[in-house]
């Protein structure tokens, strides 16, 4: 069966994109988190923020899709994706891929702009890649970025204010010491 939405040869690359995105962000994590433990204890520890702002970001889509139960565009009979449409009752609004992308690329602002931006460009290739493949619709992945860098923004500055003072260093004298300094075994 060929599948088209676009008609175009650009819809392989979005359809690799929608699918391997998360390999990517989880090297994105992984590279501010190991650039951060060069620079101490604190900043390694807002590094391993990141995943929980993720999981944040996910929870609350996850909560947010079954009330709202709008369809996937992909639904529509008249429309061919270039993407397998996911499960009837797998909804559409808000778009968790784009706020699971945000959350990461928001929280990882925290821990170096570098990290932050290669992450925010790749947020937004994603937003715009499910929407190509056809599985959102605009909206969904506008309320996703919204959603997802709000959360981002909450999970991480949330635990950083309520981090007692000395957390970092105490934390390197105990198993966690290798997560928090180079070179530590």
């Amino acid at each position: 069966m060929t599948y088209t939405l676009s008609g175009s040869s650009v819809d392989g690359p979005h359809v690799v994109w929608s699918a391997y995105w998360a390999a990517v962000f989880a090297v994105l994590m992984a590279a501010g988190w190991w650039r951060a433990r060069r620079e101490g204890a604190a900043a390694a520890m807002t590094a391993l923020l990141v995943p929980v702002a993720v999981g944040a970001a996910f929870g609350v889509t996850g909560a947010v899709k079954p009330p709202v139960a709008e369809d996937r565009p992909c639904r529509r009979p008249a429309l061919r994706t270039p993407e397998a449409c996911p499960a009837r009752g797998n909804w559409s609004f808000p778009g968790n891929h784009t706020a699971i992308a945000f959350a990461a690329a928001v929280a990882l602002f925290f821990v170096s702009r570098r990290p932050g931006t290669a992450a925010s460009v790749c947020a937004l290739a994603m937003a715009a890649s499910r929407v190509w493949v056809g599985v959102h619709h605009p909206r969904d992945v506008v309320a996703g970025a919204a959603l997802g860098g709000l959360v981002g923004h909450l999970a991480t500055t949330a635990v950083l204010r309520r981090w007692p003072t000395g957390l970092a260093d105490r934390l390197s004298g105990t198993w966690l010491r290798p997560l928090l300094v180079p070179g530590a075994a």
